[in-house]
């Protein structure tokens, strides 16, 4: 469960923190506010992509931290945080340990859904529906197994293309590969060398400057009358006599050494490295050409210097098939075949898997459908034949799309071709519902999952979602009165502007805030006494829900923003 979110310089919001509470958490606002950026937040969280443009004008950097209850792992939460800094780059934290984006996306993809605006739209397209069967059905250690066969089988099927070319291709190819290797042998790059080149180019830049420092540095500790070493003598023969009289300076006594051989390391340390500059002009200009003939081979072959070491080691393969290509052929046709046999295996595998679960599939979100007002709907996976090698995936030999009718007496037809907006949105709901449904503990965020949809819907909708939430965290940034009325905690989320800066902060609204806010969104930005009994009127129906984490105790703090 995601416990506290805290973001600092993230695009419109100075400085913020939170505490969520379990069950369903609401957060609305005026369109602009700033909503989706805690989605973004989150994103971030989950190894999402950084950019400088995300950092807060005039800011150096942005900072998103999180903290998880983890109930079974070791002290029972996970603290994450990504930190991004102007230049567009960042780090990521997991319990104060560096760790790599991916990393961190392992550490919280256990922990998180997050479906993003408009993600009900994937629906429009049917090679999305293969995944979202597998999802429910749980296959995604099967589907990753035919996904390896598949790119052995392609990776064999390449280099016997690459066999197949005629002579003059042929050696063409050849004369290419061994210009690149000449020219890559020749610079003979090394990983890092880049920056290693930078820091050169600064010291050099500098030399006479680092110079004087370690000389000044070097004779204040060592080489003149008053230097501190001499000095420090003085000092220790005094902390002895003390010592003498009074034993709590002894441990002082005992650190003389330590103290004394740390300050000559130092002080050679300086000599030797003031002494080791080579300042001449001539040294600055080859490190000048070997960075200039770097960011060539980059430009060329890069963008990093690992890509153009990898463009070597791969021109090197290429080279030795194509020069031992007729012994390689029988070879590597067979091998080929072999790893073909074995794609179709563990992709007919798979694909008896999906049949299976289709059926299940389909009538489970049939049965939440029914729940979503959608009670007529009939829905069904259904499969295409098997594709030619022509047209094999890393997902399988599968095509599959879903078919529904929403109205009684109407056939089936493709969901990408006649679900309304409102529709899609609660397909999507009730898929991610089933998805859920297997993976206890997760926080569930939707952000603006009630597109297309109002009226009873929306309150049906809301009421799902106040279900969802007796099982799990559920975060919903929502702009439908009908929807937030049952939420078990609500945030308001507010821009304003502060001397000459807009601002964003999150509120925790309870009692007489909380029906001005649900007033608001039923009869604008002035709420009426109407629209404050029509909001009364449904916060009392969206408080029939039961609350969840009974036994816990949830956090009178209100949500802090500056």
């Amino acid at each position: 469960m995601l416990r506290f979110l805290r973001i600092e310089h993230l695009a419109v919001i100075e400085a913020l923190e939170v505490e969520f509470s379990p069950g369903l958490n609401i957060l609305t606002g005026e369109t602009g506010a700033g909503k989706s950026m805690l989605v973004e937040a989150v994103g971030l969280l989950m190894g999402g992509r950084t950019s400088a443009d995300l950092i807060r004008t005039g800011e150096s950097q942005a900072i998103v931290q999180a903290q998880f209850d983890v109930p079974g792992s070791s002290g029972g939460e996970l603290v994450v945080r990504r930190e991004i800094t102007s230049q567009g780059r960042s780090r990521a934290f997991a319990n104060d340990t560096l760790v790599t984006a991916a990393a961190l996306k392992d550490r919280t993809a256990p922990l998180v859904e997050l479906h993003g605006q408009h993600e009900h739209q994937t629906l429009l397209d049917p090679q999305s529906h293969l995944a979202l069967l597998d999802d429910f059905a749980r296959l995604s250690a099967e589907r990753e197994l035919v996904g390896e066969a598949f790119r052995e089988w392609k990776r064999l099927q390449a280099e016997l293309d690459a066999l197949q070319l005629d002579a003059r291709e042929k050696a063409a190819r050849i004369d290419l590969l061994q210009f690149q290797l000449k020219e890559l042998d020749s610079a003979n790059v090394r990983v890092g060398e880049d920056e290693d080149l930078e820091t050169s180019r600064r010291v050099l830049g500098s030399a006479d400057r680092l110079q004087r420092l370690c000389a000044e540095a070097y004779e204040a500790l060592y080489d003149r009358d008053t230097a501190a070493l001499s000095t420090l003598a003085a000092v220790w023969k005094r902390v002895g006599e003390l010592a003498e009289v009074d034993p709590g300076f002894s441990p002082h006594l005992e650190a003389r050494d330590a103290i004394k051989s740390q300050l000559e390391e130092l002080a050679f340390a300086l000599r030797s490295y003031g002494g080791s500059i080579d300042a001449s002009p001539r040294r600055l200009q080859e490190v000048e050409d070997r960075l200039a003939l770097l960011e060539r081979l980059k430009r060329k072959y890069g963008p990093s210097l690992g890509d153009v070491v990898a463009t070597r080691a791969s021109a090197v393969r290429q080279l030795d098939v194509l020069q031992n290509a007729d012994e390689r052929r029988a070879g590597l046709e067979e091998d080929t075949k072999t790893a073909g046999d074995l794609f179709l295996t563990r992709a007919r595998g798979l694909s008896a898997k999906r049949r299976e679960a289709a059926t299940r599939f389909s009538r489970k979100l049939q049965d939440l459908l029914g729940d979503l007002a959608m009670g007529k709907t009939r829905l069904e996976m259904r499969f295409g034949p098997d594709p030619p090698d022509s047209a094999w995936t890393e997902d399988g030999i599968d095509v599959a799309e879903c078919f529904l009718s929403a109205n009684v007496g109407e056939d089936l037809r493709p969901l990408a071709r006649i679900a309304s907006g409102g529709e899609l949105s609660r397909v999507m709901l009730a898929i991610r519902t089933l998805a859920a449904a297997g993976a206890p503990g997760k926080t569930l965020i939707f952000d603006e999952i009630d597109a297309g949809i109002g009226g009873r819907v929306a309150d049906v909708v809301g009421k799902t979602l106040a279900r969802l939430g007796e099982s799990f965290q559920v975060l919903c940034i929502t702009h439908l009165p009908q929807i937030a009325a049952c939420g078990h905690t609500h945030f308001q989320i507010v821009k304003s502007v502060a001397q000459g800066r807009t601002q964003t902060r999150l509120v925790r609204l309870s009692g007489d805030e909380r029906v001005e806010e649900v007033a608001r969104m039923i009869g604008g930005a002035v709420p009426t006494d109407a629209s404050r009994a029509a909001a009364r009127e449904l916060l009392r129906g969206g408080s029939e829900s039961e609350r969840p984490g009974k036994g816990e105790s949830e956090s009178p703090r209100r949500a802090k923003a500056k």
